[in-house]
């Protein structure tokens, strides 16, 4: 591509009430570069795509495009410019058509200009359809019977609509299984190969060395380094990243809390799980392991009770109980971390600190039913800390946090109820390494201390490194349980692919 710059992004500075989110931050970018933007949760990755993307204006700084001084006041400058962003909570219209979404606040019109040319949208959707591989699918196939990685390429199809010169993709690959890793990173290879420059974000590094040309480490709101990837390696990169050294990313695992059985669950069905069985002791780390569609993500909400199962009995300390609401299973202390937590994990209006002890209010009356704010704003302060959650003050608003720190107060949320059974579902989506072992400490301390958990994870090493024992499950059946010393990536994608 010769080099050719599309982007400089120089001395950007931005801060907010309480915060630094920016310090003389620089970026540049060419044609055809896949550069993986990294940094731990609040380092400021966010704050400058939203600069570029207009939905913050620096307070310092400049900004050239194709080598011109630019000034981008709101999204439709940078998407005239060519920018898109697509972030990791998909924008899509699920009521909608493949072809409304694409063109939507840009539809054809007739000659007439009062009506849509449905012919030229369901050409020129094709013709992007192709572009990005969804060749199945008829434009008019409405957006909800996709699957997640079908409604990003969707996505990357409006971008092409647009004349897309700079893409931006926030975790990407999170909600994704491997072999639809491995058709976005060919779509993003042949992006790149046409010209267009790439913002790769991710907390998973082994992307990073099979997707990038070059790599940029943000801290703390700063630049810390800037390499071709190549002349790199991971330990490196987490060290700047964390600003400390990380020898071990998992624990030793702990096993001193093991002991007896603490919860059982016998003969669960549904209308897709056919018959599960097993049982967790206290102290100890049952992984949960399956590909997407598997079956996991129902057999953790049925024990929570979000989900109605048909049948099937659950037992703690061995006695029967009735769980069929999130209520019933939070005063058995059993607690969730969900997968997707803006759905699912959080009041997103409401704060950090207010999230953090929404499960425990009881906790803080005093006997004139009143609330002991002060003991409440010490819950808050114990666990920011604990959990190192960057947020301005713990009465700052949640949505305006980053999603790993958003994630960190899922798990507060639960570990402040103190459980006794706490269900893991992909607990580090979008958390960076270093707050990932400070997590998997944590985890290890807990269990240690009797606590059970049960993890659903898709990152095999991490289901390994963590688990006692890990239960295999597909199309909804019991395929195999592994106990540690059998474990290996292998094994377990062989049984969970039912072979």
């Amino acid at each position: 591509m010769g080099n050719i710059q599309v982007l400089s992004m120089q001395n950007i500075c931005k801060s907010f009430p309480g915060v630094k989110a920016l310090e003389d931050v620089s970026l540049e970018l060419d044609r055809g570069d896949v550069l993986a933007l990294i940094g731990e949760n609040g380092a400021g990755k966010s704050t400058l795509i939203k600069i570029l993307s207009g939905a913050y204006k620096a307070d310092k700084g400049k900004i050239f495009f194709e080598g011109k001084p630019i000034t981008i006041t709101d999204p439709r400058d940078s998407i005239n410019l060519g920018v898109s962003v697509i972030y990791q909570e998909l924008n899509n219209s699920d009521p909608l058509t493949i072809a409304e979404n694409i063109f939507m606040g840009d539809l054809p019109l007739t000659k007439a200009g009062h009506l849509v040319d449905y012919k030229k949208l369901k050409t020129d959707s094709l013709a992007l359809l192709q572009r990005v591989g969804l060749y199945k699918y008829s434009p008019s196939t409405l957006v909800s019977e996709l699957s997640i990685a079908e409604k990003q390429m969707v996505e990357i199809a409006k971008a092409l609509s647009k004349k897309v010169k700079i893409l931006v993709l926030d975790e990407p690959t999170a909600a994704l299984n491997n072999e639809e890793i491995d058709i976005l990173f060919r779509l993003i290879k042949q992006l790149a190969g046409e010209g267009i420059a790439i913002i790769y974000i991710s907390h998973r590094l082994d992307e990073i060395f099979e997707i990038s040309n070059k790599v940029q480490v943000l801290r703390d709101g700063s630049s810390i380094a800037m390499f071709n990837t190549h002349q790199t390696n991971k330990h490196e990169l987490i060290t700047m990243m964390v600003g400390r050294e990380i020898t071990d990313m998992y624990p030793a695992r702990n096993t001193s809390g093991i002991s007896e059985k603490l919860f059982d669950v016998e003969h669960l069905q549904s209308d897709y799980i056919q018959d599960i069985s097993f049982s967790v002791k206290q102290g100890e780390i049952l992984g949960l392991f399956g590909l997407m569609g598997s079956g996991r993500r129902e057999i953790v909400e049925m024990i929570f009770g979000a989900r109605k199962r048909k049948s099937g009995v659950f037992k703690v300390d061995g006695k029967t109980v009735e769980i069929n609401s999130p209520k019933d299973a939070k005063n058995y202390g059993i607690g969730y971390v969900p997968s997707d937590r803006k759905a699912e994990g959080l009041f997103l209006i409401h704060s950090v600190g207010t999230n953090i002890t929404i499960n425990i209010l009881k906790f803080f009356l005093t006997k004139f039913h009143t609330m002991d704010f002060r003991k409440e704003k010490k819950i808050w302060r114990h666990w920011i800390d604990q959990l190192r959650i960057k947020t301005p003050s713990s009465t700052t608003q949640i949505d305006s946090l980053s999603g790993g720190n958003q994630q960190k107060v899922v798990v507060a949320k639960w570990l402040a109820a103190k459980p006794r059974l706490l269900i893991l579902n992909e607990p580090t989506r979008g958390i960076d390494v270093g707050a990932k072992n400070e997590l998997y400490n944590l985890i290890n301390e807990l269990s240690s201390q009797g606590i059970a958990f049960i993890m659903v994870s898709s990152e095999l090493p991490e289901i390994m490194a963590m688990s006692d024992r890990i239960l295999v499950v597909h199309e909804g059946r019991f395929k195999g349980e592994l106990e540690r010393s059998e474990f290996s990536q292998e094994r377990l994608l062989t049984t969970a692919i039912g072979d």
